[in-house]
């Protein structure tokens, strides 16, 4: 039990299909206690995803552009908890005007929105809960692809490439308080979020063909172990790391490998 004894707040399980769901699960027959967060309509989806899992887990609403909300979270867990041991930062949102091939016509305050949510919040989420976060701790955030563009995630993978120059930021700054911050990036998934990126049925067909592994999207189980790893202290000496978890597709060239 890699993760025996600690404690996680782990954002965005919104069904039994996301990356934070599978996380929170392994995490859990790690020997480790979640404390979830939700907000808005997505609270009680959060609620009834957690009751499938084999531990209690509290929720708590927590609205990442909220600062005086997180603010009473970090106090809640504080009183009730003590500390973290770490983080997973799996919160994204772009307005549909920012996607789906309108990145030409996007307007400045849909492509802020983009980056406050996707990829700033890692920053709130981190700077926040810092006073709380014991020494060791580990903060990752869900990341995926964005060396190359991808038509119609638009301003959503300028967000992301934004977020991964932040995980570097923070590491160097939080690294004092012996806190790591790694991202994972991880192959195109049949999650509620990716049904929301236009595109997603052809990137996924392509994905599966240029991995050397293979890719099956249906299973988000090999993201959220390593992403267990990152948040164990078998990672203890990695930070500011983007981590690909892809089957290898972000390392090949092309879409078709040879027979």
């Amino acid at each position: 039990m890699i993760l025996k004894d600690k404690t996680f707040l782990i954002t965005g399980i919104l069904t039994d299909k996301s990356i934070a769901f599978s996380s929170a699960k392994i995490a859990i027959d790690n020997g480790a206690k979640i404390i979830a967060t939700g907000f808005g309509e997505g609270l009680r989806i959060t609620q009834r995803a957690v009751k499938r899992l084999e531990s209690d887990v509290e929720v708590l609403d927590m609205d990442i552009q909220d600062t005086q909300q997180i603010k009473e979270v970090v106090e809640h867990i504080k009183n009730n908890y003590q500390n973290l041991d770490g983080i997973l930062h799996a919160i994204a949102f772009s307005p549909v005007e920012a996607m789906g091939g309108n990145f030409l016509n996007t307007s400045v305050e849909d492509a802020i929105k983009s980056f406050e949510v996707s990829a700033f919040s890692l920053k709130t989420l981190t700077n926040e809960f810092l006073p709380i976060l014991n020494e060791g701790s580990s903060v990752v955030a869900i990341d995926f692809d964005n060396s190359q563009a991808w038509p119609g995630y638009d301003w959503q993978g300028v967000a992301k490439s934004s977020l991964q120059s932040i995980v570097r930021y923070l590491a160097f700054y939080v690294g004092k308080n012996k806190v790591r911050v790694n991202a994972v990036a991880s192959g195109p998934l049949a999650t509620t979020a990716a049904k929301n990126i236009p595109g997603f049925s052809s990137m996924n067909s392509e994905w599966n063909t240029k991995a050397p592994l293979g890719w099956d999207t249906k299973n988000a189980e090999p993201v959220a172990k390593a992403i267990n790893f990152l948040l164990s202290d078998y990672s203890e000496a990695i930070t500011g790391e983007i981590i690909h978890v892809d089957g290898g597709a972000h390392a090949i060239g092309g879409s078709m490998l040879p027979d």
